[in-house]
């Protein structure tokens, strides 16, 4: 590393993490569009679009101040499908929100915002008069892939310990993966570790949180506090 990156290439290196984080991130609502395919009716009247919107689901101010993450944004997706209701064409739409937290961290003698937790919430689908989760039927890696993308030439992606913590009341599993990649933007290669938990049902949403940083700045027990202090709003009557 020759410096610091000029605040041009800083702000371009930003907004370039923050599209890929979110199309990323959005793979969970598509995931359960496409679900939706081979079904024949849905729990609502035919007619008008079928609309499915999430709550949002953040992290308590207070656990913030003590892991050091701030907040980035707060980002909504909708993901729009054609799907045959009664032997007609019916449009859905599910809109997901996803929390995005970033972190500063020192690497070779600079500060970049490599570490990185978000959490996505996404509507459940009543289908059939069975609750269909979005995300839910993803495997570990697959949730883990949603994350990923932070990060540049991810390889060597490798399972590794597993944990219980509480997200949102509910003893949730989070399963821990290492691999190697560069942060994004800076050419720099690391080894980082990324927590994957599992799918929380709250309220009417599924709710994914996933975190990632590089091994080296020892993490974990932020994201262990990030984990257990996750809230859930549900959606309003207005959105």
């Amino acid at each position: 590393m020759t410096g610091s990156p000029t605040a041009d290439d800083s702000a371009e290196s930003a907004d370039t993490d923050a599209v890929t984080r979110r199309r990323a991130l959005a793979a969970g609502a598509a995931v359960g569009l496409a679900g939706l395919a081979g079904c024949t009716a849905l729990d609502v009247a035919t007619g008008d679009p079928a609309e499915f919107t999430a709550g949002t689901a953040t992290v308590a101010d207070a656990t913030l101040d003590e892991s050091g993450y701030e907040l980035n944004e707060v980002t909504e997706n909708t993901q729009t499908r054609e799907v045959d209701v009664a032997g007609s064409t019916r449009e859905v739409r599910v809109t997901s929100r996803v929390a995005e937290y970033d972190k500063a961290v020192e690497l070779f003698g600079e500060r970049y915002q490599a570490a990185v937790f978000a959490v996505l919430a996404t509507p459940r689908i009543e289908v059939l008069g069975q609750a269909f989760n979005p995300v839910g039927d993803l495997d570990d890696e697959e949730r883990a892939r949603l994350i990923v993308d932070r990060y540049e030439g991810v390889r060597s992606l490798e399972r590794g310990s597993e944990y219980t913590t509480d997200v949102l009341g509910t003893d949730a599993s989070v399963v821990v993966y290492s691999g190697e990649g560069e942060i994004a933007g800076t050419g720099v290669s690391v080894e980082l570790e990324f927590h994957v938990a599992e799918a929380v049902e709250a309220g009417g949403d599924y709710v994914v949180p996933l975190a990632a940083y590089p091994a080296s700045f020892g993490d974990g027990e932020n994201v262990r506090r990030m984990l257990n202090g996750i809230e859930h709003e549900p959606a309003s009557d207005d959105d």
